[in-house]
């Protein structure tokens, strides 16, 4: 074990003693106790078994049908470009326009949906019927996202 001091000698010899200087101790490089050799092995064995914990309640996420969620964001793509043309402007600077498939979906049958997407439409001042047929065309067959299920372990 080796010694540092915080004040001169001097110093530590005028104040009576060396009342006030500090001494900091510093474990030597090369060797340490058996005990410190037993203790550090053990607790980076513990901090990996923590880490992989952590690594595996990662990989315990939520799982939805990629194939699904890859065909709602193209939708959802193809729907911001089209308002954009409708409106005549970028995504910043349209209006609220909410169109929520999932509600879509939900609607009893087309006329039900096409209503619902006139009614989201109401101050589009451009036609908006090919926009409609698209989008009621292009959901058929897509499923309402249901809220996630955890994967168990």
């Amino acid at each position: 074990m080796s010694v540092a001091t915080g004040g001169s000698e001097p110093a530590a010899a005028a104040t009576g003693g060396g009342g006030g200087s500090r001494v900091f101790f510093q474990s030597p490089r090369g060797g340490s106790s058996s005990r410190e050799d037993s203790v550090a092995p053990a607790a980076a064995v513990v901090q990996v078994q923590q880490q992989q914990r952590r690594h595996q309640q990662g990989k315990v996420t939520v799982k939805y049908d990629r194939k699904e969620l890859r065909k709602r964001l193209v939708l959802e793509e193809w729907i911001v470009e089209q308002l954009g043309q409708l409106y005549g402007c970028e995504e910043e600077e349209m209006p609220d326009v909410e169109i929520d498939i999932d509600d879509l979906l939900d609607a009893a049958d087309e006329e039900e949906r096409a209503l619902k997407l006139q009614e989201a439409l109401v101050d589009c001042y451009k036609p908006t019927e090919d926009f409609i047929k698209e989008l009621l065309s292009r959901i058929k067959g897509m499923r309402k996202l249901s809220p996630p299920q955890k994967k168990s372990i």
